[in-house]
């Protein structure tokens, strides 16, 4: 289990577009305009083997199921090399998200190039962004990690959604995600 922190996008930047299958649906595949939420989408990457998005995978189920009548959609995208880490396959990615009650879209980005074009650099790795698609949070969810016996809150992500909801500015100390690093091809 390696500590890689999170890349840190510049904020403002426009959330990169995609369209990228999601294997709980045979494979569709979703576009971010289609599933941009009306006040804002997070988009973050995870995968299926990682302890740090196994630390905190219920706790984001639940964020989702408290914002999603609020207008924040989320996204979560997998761009581990599934050919060396099998357990992060696509086929796998479906009963992780039954499995964890992940109800938003859980998408596969084999090619790497979308994870490249948000400087996603671990799992879970976040991004906020506005209702133009302007990034306004990025970094970690909360205090917690695997082993540090720190309640898994989402206070971060949280006190994102509250402030980009109430229209307020944003907090200026955004730390970082820490996680496994993103599984890279050869």
């Amino acid at each position: 289990m390696s500590n890689t922190p999170s890349n840190m996008l510049a904020l403002g930047t426009l959330a990169p577009d995609f369209a990228l299958p999601n294997p709980s649906k045979e494979n569709k595949i979703e576009t971010l305009n289609t599933l941009k939420g009306e006040k804002a989408t997070l988009v973050m990457f995870i995968c299926n083997h990682c302890p740090f998005v196994l630390n905190v995978i219920e706790k984001i189920a639940e964020l989702y199921d408290d914002y999603k009548t609020q207008g924040i959609e989320f996204v979560a995208i997998s761009a581990n090399d599934a050919v060396a880490y099998p357990a992060d396959s696509p086929e796998l990615m479906a009963d992780f998200a039954d499995e964890h009650g992940v109800n938003f879209s859980y998408l596969y980005d084999e090619s790497q190039e979308i994870a490249k074009a948000y400087q996603a650099a671990c799992t879970p790795d976040f991004f906020l962004f506005d209702k133009d698609l302007k990034l306004v949070y990025r970094g970690q969810m909360d205090d917690s990690r695997p082993g540090n016996h720190k309640e898994v809150t989402g206070e971060d992500l949280i006190i994102a959604f509250e402030n980009l909801l109430a229209d307020q500015p944003q907090e200026d100390m955004q730390m970082p995600s820490m996680g496994c690093n993103i599984k890279w091809k050869a």
